[in-house]
């Protein structure tokens, strides 16, 4: 790539646009972007020398060589339609990122849940064992407190996200997919058989020389097998694999595991995050990371000191027996995985979910209302939707906890605001209980604030 282009980044401030901003720096490149609102991304991009305008205006675009948009972007965005009117070229995010994945040893990691860990797992591992990958994380790096790098090696470590079809614009060296669920079908005419498509063209799309790191648990990765021209690579706990994790220990905030290829034991994994679905990260990681020529024990050694990424389980507080934990978890399966988890603490669970989305709530309502039977008790507060979306007829939060109460929980309530959330939990918290926080929204504030309450307490 060219590093004397000038790329100006419209809406810079998400987590995907902020990291591949990062990298474009790192390497050399003139960086602009412009945003609704300032905030630590991009104030941390500005530190490191990107120039950063509140608000969009047309101007900002003039003397860019190339312009990135997001998915949340109007095509009707005032700096956009300068930049066509201009003929300054335009790119998705998704292909900016495919000219960086595409022409090195990309590593693109896909799946309904756990891209943001495993592709955390991988870049740590990968930084510790000398590595030096490029990496552009959907979420910080808790060891190394950013989301994105610019590395001296071969490796490209990115999310492959499927919620667009924009991992379709990927052609990598491994492709992982860490599980395959009915999500974002507003996005593939309601039709899962569409989405299983896009996976299967994803995976099919892998270099000659590469592979593809699936799950063989998941049983809608095992029904697209047979479509795959590639060479396959499975890894699981249930079903028989190529890797296979047994005499697992799940304990408070770690688990460990050992590790058999081909019912060869490799040795014992200890891991300082929690639940099941992180063995399942730990895995897909141990086998990128052994195709990339690190040996097992660097890797058993890199792996044990991830520490995790934010919003992923992220202890935000303890006092006095109190534990506030948050968490990004947002689909039914990630709801159940990270209270399995926060059961391991032995507390009792108060589990807190602001929905996101009427579109998802809608098509997975049935399975939400299904998801909290391990919690102690289970507030929903109003659905979290992103500008623009319209409001579906019927689909409230009110009617998600009838339906828990009904099929999982019947100590679950709606309160409807953050401020009541707070209200609530500041008079009853005690010792012996953790609040976990969930969803794609705002939610992690209410933890932040009952953390910061109870500090000064």
């Amino acid at each position: 790539m060219n590093t004397s282009e000038h790329v100006h980044f419209i809406g810079i401030g998400g987590y995907g646009m902020s990291a591949i901003a990062r990298v474009m720096l790192e390497m050399g490149h003139t960086v602009t972007g412009s945003d609704v609102v300032s905030q630590e991304l991009t104030e941390k991009l500005a530190a490191k020398g990107a120039k950063i305008y509140i608000g969009h205006t047309a101007e900002q675009v003039h003397g860019a060589d190339l312009v990135v948009y997001s998915t949340a972007l109007s095509k009707d965005n005032v700096e956009r339609v300068e930049a066509e009117q201009l003929n300054i070229p335009t790119l998705h995010r998704s292909q900016m990122l495919a000219r960086l994945l595409n022409e090195r040893k990309g590593v693109a990691v896909a799946g309904a849940h756990g891209k943001t860990t495993t592709s955390s797992m991988i870049a740590l591992v990968m930084e510790k064992c000398g590595v030096d990958p490029t990496y552009i994380i959907g979420g910080e790096i808790m060891n190394v407190g950013t989301n994105a790098k610019a590395g001296q090696g071969e490796h490209v470590v990115a999310e492959a996200d499927e919620s667009d079809g924009s991992f379709l614009h990927y052609h990598p060296w491994l492709g992982v997919v860490t599980n395959l669920e009915a999500d974002h079908l507003e996005n593939y005419n309601g039709d899962f058989e569409q989405l299983k498509g896009a996976y299967v063209q994803f995976l099919n799309q892998i270099r000659k020389d590469g592979t593809a790191v699936v799950c063989g648990d998941d049983h809608n990765i095992q029904s697209i097998l047979p479509q795959l021209d590639c060479s396959i690579v499975t890894y699981g706990i249930k079903s028989e694999a190529d890797y296979m994790a047994s005499d697992i220990v799940l304990g408070d905030r770690q688990v460990s595991f050992m590790l058999s290829h081909r019912g060869e034991k490799l040795g014992t994994v200890a891991l300082s995050v929690p639940g099941l679905h992180n063995v399942y990260n730990a895995m897909a990681t141990i086998i990128v990371c052994l195709t990339s020529g690190i040996s097992f024990d660097s890797i058993v050694q890199g792996i044990s000191e991830f520490n995790g990424a934010k919003r992923r389980f992220q202890v935000l507080g303890e006092e006095n027996g109190i534990l506030i934990i948050d968490d990004y978890a947002h689909h039914p399966t990630e709801i159940e995985a990270t209270i399995s988890a926060a059961k391991a603490t032995g507390k009792r669970i108060i589990a807190v979910f602001q929905p996101q989305r009427y579109s998802r709530t809608f098509f997975l309502l049935d399975a939400f209302s299904r998801a909290f039977s391990e919690a102690d008790e289970v507030i929903i507060t109003d659905i979290y939707s992103p500008a623009g979306e319209k409001q579906i007829e019927g689909v409230h939060s009110s009617k998600l906890v009838e339906l828990i109460v009904q099929n999982s929980n019947a100590r679950a309530r709606y309160l409807p605001t953050k401020e009541d959330v707070m209200l609530d939990l500041k008079t009853r918290v005690a010792s012996g209980d953790v609040v976990l926080t969930m969803g794609a929204g705002d939610i992690w504030k209410v933890g932040a604030e009952l953390a910061k309450d109870l500090n000064k307490k």
